[in-house]
């Protein structure tokens, strides 16, 4: 295989036919191209350019490498420039995805501060399922993920948190809890609980879906769901309860299912995710536009 210095100085002097204009483009001195391409030609086992003292041509083998290998090398440059620009976020764009109606909400005002702030960088929004968070950021189909900590994964950037909420119990609207101003934490074993889809990560599990309260009574678990929609819907017909955010009220009233504050639970909370060697420039650029937003630095 040839090394890339090499590649480098061979095309560059098939173009420029001349040593010093070689070396004055690549940074280097005359007498190191020449000793690039003499050890070039030995491992190739015949000259790759006719040189007189006059004048520096490609031998027909040099002439046949270089038409074979200028296409390729085009296109790596290509592609690594791409790269680049992708990394600096100056071009291209930005793919990002949402969980539910009041996150969408945000992440629209995110984006117009970003756009505001990087005009040449287009966003596109998808709204993904609870299910689609991580495998939508591992196969690359979104950048960046607006959703509920706390997701702990090797290979899963958590941004700082954006939203704090109260936490609430969604119930079935006939369920004895919904009667109430409140409910504890403990109250949870005398339900059954709803269960996240297995492709999210055990923190947010069990944040979310204990399997035991704080005092060790055991909490039983219900069927899964792979939507918000379906949960509330297994929840309206009495399969269960789910802790939910207190927006939830605002955009998900349904008259099947009721949302009981807790009273003892911690806030729920909101942010962006995005792969570890997906931190690109524009990645963190949004990243601070969203954070800017909701602490009214514009």
């Amino acid at each position: 295989m040839l090394e890339r210095h090499e590649l480098e100085a061979f095309v560059t002097l098939a173009e420029e036919l001349h040593f010093g204009r070689t070396a004055e483009r690549l940074h280097v001195s005359t007498a190191r191209i020449s000793q690039t391409i003499r050890k070039l030609e030995r491992r190739v086992g015949v000259p790759l350019f006719n040189r007189t003292s006059r004048r520096v041509e490609l031998s027909p083998v040099g002439r046949q490498l270089y038409e074979e290998i200028r296409p390729a090398w085009t296109q790596i440059g290509t592609a690594l420039k791409r790269a680049i620009d992708s990394g600096r976020g100056i071009t291209g764009t930005l793919r990002v995805a949402f969980i539910g109606a009041a996150a969408g909400q945000l992440l629209v005002g995110a984006t117009e501060l970003f756009r505001d702030r990087q005009p040449g960088c287009d966003v596109q929004i998808r709204e993904a399922q609870i299910g689609e968070i991580l495998p939508w950021l591992r196969d690359g189909k979104a950048e960046l993920v607006l959703a509920n900590f706390p997701m702990h994964e090797p290979d899963i950037v958590t941004g700082p948190v954006l939203v704090r909420e109260a936490r609430m119990l969604a119930v079935p609207s006939g369920h004895p809890f919904a009667r109430r101003t409140s409910v504890s934490v403990e109250d949870l074993a005398r339900t059954t609980l709803l269960q996240l889809p297995d492709t999210l990560p055990e923190s947010l599990r069990h944040d979310r879906t204990p399997r035991r309260t704080p005092a060790g009574r055991p909490i039983e678990p219900g069927p899964s769901a792979e939507t918000f929609q379906e949960m509330l819907t297994l929840i309206g017909t009495g399969q269960g309860a789910f802790p939910v955010g207190a927006q939830v009220r605002r955009y998900y009233v349904r008259p099947d299912v009721a949302y009981v504050p807790f009273s003892d639970a911690p806030p729920l909370e909101w942010g962006l995710l995005w792969r570890a060697d997906g931190a690109t420039a524009r990645v963190r650029a949004f990243n601070q536009a969203a954070y800017d937003l909701v602490n009214n630095h514009r």
